[in-house]
């Protein structure tokens, strides 16, 4: 499929304003801890509080890319360079929400007619632009994405409450797991950024602060109750064999904030940092070529595949290599990276009907990195602790894990496919989970199911006073605050013919193979 080599375009100049001053006060990124109320306001703590209430926490746009289910091969790959100017926007208009709070406090009209209004504006230009990209190659664009100009400030206790985004394909698949209540994003000046003696950083916070995570983005995962529903059986005509592939945990620490799959040929289109294991010539620029000629990490040379997902970091108040980079401090990603314990990767079958196999180069991803704002609908995080995964999945809150216990991620990948595409253009409808009883719809045909299963080895975070310390949390788009359900997980099959079809023998079998 076609490429786009646009390159990422220049920010705009209130980016270098606001990095420079992160360098000043001790370090790239840490101007994201002065969210909530601003250290240069003069009001009293009572009016400081007032403030911190009634202010916008977030920016919420429409997600332009999940109306554009029918775009034509040959404009995908401007569309999708389009769609990434589109992203960065937001990340521009986030960031000078961030850094003028105190303007804030002052106009109530501020945020409408400095951020809000000129970003409509260049909205407005982008999606002209991807309409006539559409119409020009003979296609038809949607007449939807004339109202998807208007962005909205987003109020703390409203992310995540809402269910908007687009419902495709049985995106939403929970994997069995009931998610927990929503968690409230609601940040008083009390969780809002404290500059002062710690290098701007939030008192007990070590780094995102206002940017999140917050203290109501954790829960004690020994007081949730039990809310993982039991398995389908496999049936007669079922699949109830197993392929595992070791590709390692990232030790060789390939990283990049590109993502190939939704952003190709630009650079920093995700806007935080990959853990990559599997294939290790995964960047914006790589191509079907490239990732066939590349080496793995995976002990079976036969799967060259590219399995990634956004890092983990813990903030504690240490930084890490990437803390005055895009994607990484720049952009509110604040903390040292954690690599994973261990990575299990197993492809399994479907407990009605055989399996097919995939295409080689099939683009899957699953979940919803922008949840904070599109709502739940597509959200398929799954957070745990080890000895608890059988009895409790979280997708809107972390765990905190009691002692012994380790913090566990899981995915469980779309499970059926249409039988013709390796991507389409929302990246979403040429794949779809199958249902409780394992049934594909619509013709979509089975194939082997990839899950993944990430266990991590840190002390748990505390909550004291309001404040969570040491806190953790998934790396993300700056506007969705570092919420727990924009986990994501990305996956782009180069397994070669042999493998792959040991792959579909083995589950097809019942058997247990790696």
């Amino acid at each position: 499929m076609g490429r786009n080599i646009r390159k990422r375009r220049s920010p705009l100049a209130v980016r270098a304003v606001a990095a420079s001053a992160a360098l000043a006060i001790g370090g790239g990124g840490l101007i994201w801890a002065n969210f909530y109320a601003s250290a240069h306001e003069k009001n009293s703590t009572q009016n400081q509080t007032k403030a911190a209430t009634t202010q916008v926490a977030t920016i919420k746009c429409p997600d332009v890319g999940q109306q554009l289910s029918n775009v034509p091969n040959q404009a995908r790959g401007e569309v999708d360079g389009e769609l990434a100017t589109l992203d960065q926007q937001i990340t521009d208009a986030y960031q000078r929400l961030a850094t003028t709070r105190d303007a804030q406090t002052r106009d109530a009209s501020f945020v409408q007619n400095s951020i809000l209004g000129p970003l409509k504006d260049r909205r407005a230009a982008i999606i002209d632009r991807i309409q006539l990209e559409i119409n020009r190659v003979g296609g038809s664009a949607p007449d939807s994405l004339d109202g998807l100009a208007t962005c909205s400030g987003q109020a703390a206790d409203q992310t995540q409450t809402n269910t908007g985004g687009q419902n495709t394909g049985g995106q939403n698949n929970n994997g069995g797991a009931t998610a927990s209540p929503s968690a409230s994003a609601s940040a008083t000046a009390g969780n809002g950024g404290q500059q002062g003696g710690n290098g701007g950083q939030q008192a007990g916070n070590g780094g995102q602060a206002g940017n999140g995570p917050v203290a109501a983005d954790f829960v004690d995962i020994t007081k949730v109750q039990p809310n993982v529903a039991q398995k389908a059986r496999t049936q007669a005509g079922g699949s109830a064999g197993t392929f595992s592939s070791s590709c390692g945990v990232n030790a060789n620490k390939k990283f990049n904030t590109d993502n190939v799959i939704v952003a190709p040929g630009v650079t920093n289109g995700a806007h935080h940092l990959h853990d990559y294991v599997g294939n290790q010539s995964n960047d914006a620029f790589a191509t079907n070529d490239t990732f066939a000629a590349a080496q793995t990490s995976c002990a079976n040379q036969g799967d060259k595949s590219s399995y990634y997902w956004p890092v983990v970091r813990i903030q504690n108040g240490t930084q890490d290599f990437d803390q005055n980079n895009d994607g990484g401090g720049k952009e509110g990603n604040v903390g040292a990276i954690k690599t994973v314990k261990q990575a299990q990767i197993k492809f399994v079958g479907n407990p009605k009907s055989k399996v097919v196999a995939m295409p080689k180069f099939l683009r899957i991803i699953t979940g919803d990195a922008k949840t904070t704002t599109n709502g739940l609908a597509n959200a398929n995080a799954h957070w745990s602790c080890t000895g608890f995964e059988n009895k409790v999945q979280l997708t809107t809150q972390y765990p905190i894990c009691p002692q012994g216990s380790s913090v566990v991620r899981t995915f469980k990948f779309q499970s059926c496919w249409d039988g013709v595409n390796i991507d389409s253009a929302n990246h979403r409808t040429h794949v779809a989970f199958a249902d409780a009883q394992g049934n594909c719809a619509n013709g979509f045909k089975a194939i082997p199911q990839l899950t993944m299963r990430l266990v991590y080895n840190f002390a748990a975070p505390t909550i004291q006073n309001g404040q969570i310390k040491n806190a953790y949390a998934v790396d993300g788009f700056p506007e969705q605050l570092h919420k727990p359900a924009t986990d994501h997980d990305d996956f782009i099959n180069v397994f070669d013919v042999n493998t792959m079809n040991k792959v579909v023998s083995c589950i097809n079998n019942g058997q247990r193979c790696r």
